[in-house]
């Protein structure tokens, strides 16, 4: 009788192995077979114009040519879209296609900028974290989750950062229900919008439901649309044209990161007031940089955040004594703590420091959002 070595048993058993799981999983499949449902017939929100060069773009195609080529660019990321559909199946698939194979940045995981994150309400009503779809390449199928506890309940299914897709779709078995996402509240419809940098675009979340607007979007249970571009958050009058097209809750201002003291100064006024003259009952937050969290060390980094502050201060005291109405403040010292530890790279957050900026601007725009707007904005 020959005996095979070791290493060659250990190798023959794995392949068995994996014949058998193959089989298994071949099984499971034609007797559970999948129902494929494109997203887009389900209950899409963070798309602020329906009028797209790509199903899942966040500006409008009419925006090409018009806006900067890098603002252009990275609108095609899909940031801050997410899926809303209610289901009572014990599992959970996704099918999505990228329309770049880079699926990871060197200081920003494949997760947070090509994957998908799948939220669900508890029976509290509250949102809670299920699972995330680990890219794979350009083209995934994955089960995102399986061996659900049994119960009709809504979801909602962000998808990727810093990557765009041309198509997502949803699969439960086909004796499932797969349905829309249900209405949101009554005051609860209109979106928060976020114009910024490549901080509100979600650089560096784990998840995309780990970005900040993402989760205030959660906490506040509104629907939110990101429009932060890596880089490339400098108040530009183009995309001020643009704000003013969408019907939001509140605009949340928070570009400083991307910009120099004097284009605060000549940018930040003529923003505001753009906005205001078409939307003139639509609160507005100017937002400091946070602070870099190196910057007890690197006092050109503190130094540059002081002056950004001491000109965006300066464009809001004006404006407040011009006599424009329903303007806010955050200040940027608190946003990411005082211990240095919230950043992947002295700017970019890591998941700790989105959480601590949710928790500095949610109660702000609460407060906005349920303020009506019929007097100047008291100065903080």
């Amino acid at each position: 009788m020959t005996h095979l070595p070791n290493h060659r048993l250990a190798l023959v058993s794995t392949l068995i192995a994996a014949a058998m799981a193959c089989a298994a999983q071949a099984q499971t499949q034609a007797d559970d077979p999948i129902a494929w449902r494109d997203v887009r017939s389900l209950t899409v929100e963070g798309q602020g114009w329906s009028e797209v060069k790509s199903p899942f773009d966040r500006l409008p195609a009419k925006a090409e040519g018009v806006v900067r080529p890098p603002v252009w660019s990275n609108s095609r990321h899909s940031a801050g879209i997410c899926v809303r559909f209610v289901t009572d199946s014990p599992k959970i698939h996704a099918r999505w296609k990228l329309t770049s194979a880079n699926l990871a940045m060197h200081h920003m995981p494949a997760t947070g900028v090509s994957g998908l994150d799948l939220y669900a309400r508890d029976d509290n009503g509250q949102w809670r974290w299920v699972a995330v779809g680990i890219p794979d390449a350009a083209e995934n199928t994955k089960a995102i989750v399986q061996g659900l506890k049994e119960g009709r309940r809504e979801y909602m299914l962000y998808l990727p950062l810093y990557n765009g897709v041309t198509s997502v779709e949803v699969g439960v078995p086909k004796d499932r229900e797969l349905a829309p996402g249900e209405p949101r509240k009554a005051g609860r419809e209109r979106p928060i919008v976020f114009y910024g940098t490549s901080i509100t675009h979600g650089g560096c979340a784990s998840r995309p439901g780990m970005a900040y607007p993402a989760l205030i979007g959660r906490r506040l249970d509104v629907p939110v649309i990101n429009l932060g571009f890596s880089g490339s958050g400098t108040m530009d009058q183009s995309m001020s044209d643009l704000l003013v097209e969408l019907d939001a809750a509140a605009y949340i201002i928070d570009c400083l990161p991307n910009m120099k003291p004097d284009d605060v100064t000549a940018r930040t006024e003529p923003l505001v007031k753009t906005i205001r003259k078409t939307r003139p009952d639509t609160p507005i937050l100017l937002v400091e940089d946070r602070f870099y969290t190196n910057g007890y060390f690197l006092e050109g980094n503190r130094r540059h955040n002081e002056a950004n502050h001491a000109a965006l201060r300066a464009a809001y005291e004006r404006l407040l004594a011009e006599g424009v109405k329903g303007l806010f403040y955050l200040e940027g010292g608190p946003q990411l703590g005082d211990d240095g530890e919230a950043t992947v790279d002295g700017s970019h957050p890591t998941d700790l420091g989105f959480m601590r900026q949710a928790d500095v601007f949610t109660p702000a725009i609460s407060t906005m959002i349920a303020e009506p707007i019929n007097s100047p904005a008291e100065k903080p």
